[in-house]
């Protein structure tokens, strides 16, 4: 056993709504209107309160002012610069200088923007190097941006797989790859962390040594922004995108953020210009010359969704007064820490070093990391067998626990610091105890 962490008993805010058994289909609960445990952040975070009201005043007003709440806004925030202050709280999620961050778009749009301007392939330097099985719509950018310029998918992406027998990527390997093909590789692009894995990527070493080869290096934080500590701006980033609707609880398809580091800002212009990157102080003059904002905010294009922007405004104050990502990530590591010792005290956890796929004994083994410094909040579960992991995913809904499945065989649980607390781990693991028990009868 291991010693109880009382204070992780109360959510770090109770800003958030959770679902109840009754409203996520807990058929098998009694206690209907309890919350149920929700351990999806990682997939979609819960609404935040906040995020609510700010989204009901902007119908007020768009109801009520219409078209002036672009200049004349109640609350002082005009539609015109409704992503300024989250602007300066992305900066501060991703470690970086508020010049070089843009909240815009959408994460796969965004990645397009960023490798249209700095994936650009000569005859000898053309390769694109990732991690196998990067998130499928990464892989889709790689292979349409190779096309784009006529090259083969299938000899100018590199993809850097784990080890025989292990389920994750070595640093050492990485790292050997990039010196031993950093002569022809125009781009190294990773994922913060790896959504399938949860394995966190050493992005200050993998950006340093694509540097010293000539290789830019951008990162997809999909998984990694609002999840763990972040200094793009310090680490030398040549660039970055990611979603908001998984950790930062933006909403289902919130909007999107870029970072681009300062050093590029006067020569990598925007290529793909649109009226909302032109500066705000001749904007709506309507020049016939596109004059862009200064750094990553020019790469806009068109005006952004209020409500998704006030959504996600929402949320981001809530971080703020959490005390943004330092607290957080201390609670974080306390709660998937408890999490990944209780699940393997189970009985039914099987090592990774002796775990057999094949074997039709109900079981199974966690592929994310064990060291906390290689990992965010998810942890990854590998279960035996062909249909196992579908029984007890099926279970779990039914018992009132969302975590989020991967077919055919993984079910991937993050306890959320901001709202996901000690019982509910605990919760959790019971349920999964009960569930493996009853594909075993």
């Amino acid at each position: 056993m291991f010693p109880r962490d009382t204070s992780l008993d109360i959510p770090l805010s109770d800003d958030f709504n959770v679902p109840t058994n009754q409203q996520v289909g807990a058929t098998s609960r009694s206690d209907k209107e309890s919350n149920c445990v929700y351990l999806c952040g990682n997939s979609l975070g819960l609404l935040s309160k906040s995020s609510a009201a700010l989204v009901q005043e902007e119908l007020q007003v768009w109801g009520t002012r219409a078209v002036l709440g672009h200049f004349d806004h109640p609350d002082n925030r005009p539609w015109t610069k409704c992503t300024d202050e989250v602007n300066a709280l992305l900066a501060e999620v991703v470690g970086a200088n508020e010049i070089e961050v843009a909240c815009m778009g959408t994460l796969t749009n965004n990645l397009h923007l960023m490798m249209d301007s700095f994936y650009k392939p000569t005859a000898t330097r053309y390769k694109i190097l990732c991690e196998a099985k990067a998130f499928p719509s990464d892989q889709y950018a790689f292979a349409s941006q190779a096309l784009a310029h006529g090259l083969d998918p299938a000899t100018t992406i590199i993809e850097v797989s784990p080890r025989p027998g292990e389920f994750t990527l070595r640093e050492e390997d990485i790292l050997a790859t990039i010196d031993k093909e950093g002569d022809s590789i125009a781009l190294v692009l990773f994922s913060g962390i790896q959504y399938y894995t949860g394995q966190w990527f050493p992005i200050e070493s993998i950006t340093r040594k694509a540097q010293e080869k000539g290789c830019i290096c951008g990162w997809d934080l999909a998984h990694a922004a609002g999840n763990v500590p972040l200094s793009l701006h310090d680490w030398n980033v040549d660039f970055a995108v990611w979603c908001t609707y998984k950790y930062i609880n933006s909403g289902p398809g919130g909007i999107a953020g870029l970072f681009v580091h300062e050093k590029w800002h006067e020569i990598e212009q925007p290529k793909f210009a649109g009226w909302w990157g032109h500066e705000l102080s001749t904007r709506f003059k309507m020049p016939p010359k596109f004059s862009p904002i200064k750094g990553a905010q020019g790469f806009q294009q068109s005006n952004p969704s209020v409500l998704a922007v006030v959504s996600l405004l929402g949320s981001l104050r809530v971080f703020k007064k959490a005390g943004m990502i330092g607290p957080l990530r201390e609670r974080s590591l306390k709660l998937t820490g408890a999490l990944d010792q209780m699940l393997r005290q189970s009985k039914y956890f099987v090592a990774p070093e002796v775990f057999d796929k094949q074997s039709t004994k109900p079981g199974f083994t966690i592929i994310t990391p064990s060291e906390p410094s290689q990992r965010g909040a998810q942890l990854s579960l590998l279960f035996t067998g062909s249909d196992i992991m579908v029984k007890v995913f099926d279970y779990l809904v039914k018992n009132g626990v969302i975590g989020d499945e991967r077919e055919p065989d993984v079910i991937r649980l993050a306890p959320a610091p901001l709202y996901n607390t000690l019982k509910d781990c605990e919760h959790a693991v019971a349920i999964l105890e009960e569930a493996l028990a009853s594909v075993s009868l």
